[in-house]
């Protein structure tokens, strides 16, 4: 059963402008694992990286029903599986996470679905 349906856009100009006033502002948003991806890349592809974790988690949050404060940036991790798809490997919720990042142009999307394991054979 699907708990919760977060959506989150963002404009990746906004988050990089937003790292160039404040160099810990990567720092803020993303976990040590994330980060070291980060420091990896360059360019057009590190903004897209860290607009995509900061909408992730925004999206996280709202799916959540929270907003980010009770649940912050480092509560939440998403990494990439062999075939570079995005996953959360760190989150307060034990349930099936889907997690989809899209960039076109400026913008990055996200949506984040929590979905709740039901064992029950019989539902």
């Amino acid at each position: 059963m699907i708990v919760g349906h977060g959506i989150d856009i963002e404009s990746i100009q906004s988050i990089e402008e937003a790292y160039q006033r404040h160099p810990r502002f990567a720092s803020k948003v993303l976990t040590e694992t994330e980060r070291a991806r980060f420091d990896q890349l360059s360019g057009k592809r590190k903004m897209e990286y860290l607009a995509g974790r900061w909408s992730a988690k925004e999206a996280f949050s709202k799916a959540w029903g929270t907003g980010i404060g009770p649940v912050g940036f480092q509560d939440l991790e998403i990494l990439t599986n062999q075939k570079g798809a995005p996953y959360f490997s760190r989150a307060p919720f034990s349930g099936k996470i889907w997690v989809s990042i899209s960039h076109s142009g400026d913008l990055v999307s996200t949506s984040v679905i929590l979905e709740e394991r039901n064992e029950s054979k019989h539902t």
